[in-house]
């Protein structure tokens, strides 16, 4: 633990002048901004790509300014307010949704902070800021973002858009829990929220070799959290005509899509950072180049992390279909929180034995025989359980004749009528007409016999 303590040494944070903060400023906006406006196109190509269509090719070379081309179309256009908006509220709620996006990037590492780089001739880190509980920090940001989406759906004054916001904070809320219990096995190991010091833990492993299950249940999350497909369910257009953003228009309604691309960045950056060694260069570089992880390289390694990701989610875009809300909710209540609950109680049981000097094959011992009592307590439970409901199983109704009483009744509930046979395909009736090989099974062969005779 003393290496970890060592490493959450903030000193170096809050000493750059105010014109380097506001440069820095600026640059985590330039940079959020530039990864929207080209993940915007990239998920076009590649979903022209899998669906074998062409895509974008029009506005600039290779159709790479469609996205800005997007963004100008959307300013120019009418800006509408519907006559039973609640007008204060309808203009904030894109605004509430767009502004913390933007804000959880100030603690994301670009580079170590023992590296400083020299800009403009001062010494500085690749990162805004740090702080103590900074991934507190990145859960608060990202939790007022709902509000903007739910404010949304009820100051429109439809009874859609409603539904579409309530749909987002039930989602949204159920998915959190989930990823709150993969952030703290990532603190348990690192002993500590700050990013810059969870980043210096993965030094020698990355922490998605030590935590695969909070990693991908981090991964599933977050594909809720920032609404995408197959999770859209506040914006499914099938049936809910557009979701929460089904009022808005022009500039406003471009906002709400922004918000939904920064937070997949940030997202992205996010698990990175927690997972995927930060700025760290992956393995096979680091391992023949001293040099990988030092200047401004390590802003190279995690921008292409970064955009892997995103390409991640546009494959999981182009791929799968959208799920059935209960389906969602049952993912994230009954399946994402046991797992993420019961696999937090071992990290911690592990970080305890090992801190009690406990050897690794003794540790090993003690947690399987754990999950095989688990899995033995489970299995007897449900044994049990199958025999209760067959024997509490209802008799099998009689069977419902419709024209039992001389005329056709409609069945009640719990009874089902008849199967009815189904009709001939056209083609089957056609042969049986000009007397076809079919016409044996209808007792048309026995009739042409007594015809003959």
């Amino acid at each position: 633990m003393t290496a970890y303590l060592a490493a959450e040494d903030l000193s170096m944070f809050g000493r750059d002048p105010w014109w380097l903060v506001v440069i820095k400023a600026v640059f985590c906006f330039a940079f959020l901004m530039l990864t929207v406006l080209f993940s915007i196109v990239w998920e076009r190509k590649v979903v022209a790509w899998m669906q074998l269509r062409i895509g974008p090719n029009r506005h600039g070379p290779w159709g790479m300014l469609q996205s800005l081309a997007d963004g100008i179309k959307l300013m120019l256009k009418e800006d509408l307010i519907v006559k039973r908006a609640d007008k204060v509220v309808y203009v904030l709620a894109p605004i509430v949704a767009a502004i913390p996006a933007f804000m959880a990037i100030a603690v994301i590492p670009f580079g170590p902070a023992g590296n400083e780089i020299s800009i403009f001739g001062q010494r500085t880190t690749m990162q805004l800021t740090d702080l103590p509980i900074a991934m507190l920090y990145i859960l608060a940001v990202a939790s007022v973002g709902i509000y903007g989406i739910v404010l949304a759906g009820w100051s429109s004054g439809s009874t859609y858009p409603l539904l579409g916001g309530l749909r987002s904070c039930a989602q949204m809320i159920s998915y959190e829990i989930a990823m709150g219990a993969a952030f703290a096995s990532v603190f348990l190991y690192s002993g500590s929220m700050s990013t810059s010091a969870i980043v210096e833990a993965q030094q020698d492993r990355w922490y998605i070799i030590l935590l695969p299950v909070s990693f991908l249940i981090y991964i599933v999350t977050m594909v809720g959290e920032t609404n995408r497909a197959p999770f859209d369910m506040p914006e499914s257009e099938g049936d809910l005509v557009g979701g929460f953003n089904t009022e808005y228009s022009s500039i406003k309604f471009a906002m709400f899509m922004l918000a939904e691309y920064v937070n997949m960045v940030t997202v992205s950056a996010v698990s990175v950072t927690l997972f995927l060694g930060g700025w760290r260069a992956p393995w096979p570089i680091s391992g023949f180049w001293e040099g990988a992880n030092h200047g401004w390289w390590p802003m190279l390694w995690f921008v292409v992390k970064v955009q892997l990701l995103l390409f991640f989610f546009i494959w999981l875009r182009g791929t799968l279909p959208r799920v059935r809300y209960d389906q969602l909710m049952k993912l994230g209540w009954k399946v994402l929180i046991p797992v993420s609950v019961v696999w937090l109680m071992m990290v911690a049981t592990v970080r305890t034995l090992r801190n009690e000097n406990y050897d690794f094959a003794e540790i090993a011992l003690y947690v399987g025989g754990a999950v095989l009592v688990l899995l033995l307590l489970s299995f007897v439970v449900d044994m049990f359980r199958g025999r209760s409901e067959e024997r509490d199983k209802p008799a099998e109704p009689a069977a419902f004749d419709p024209m039992a009483g001389g005329f056709p009744v409609p069945p009640l509930p719990g009874q089902t009528l008849p199967p009815v046979p189904r009709r001939r395909p056209r083609r089957e009736r056609e042969l049986i007409v000009s007397g076809g090989s079919d016409t044996d099974s209808d007792g048309s062969s026995s009739g042409r016999e007594a015809s003959d005779g």
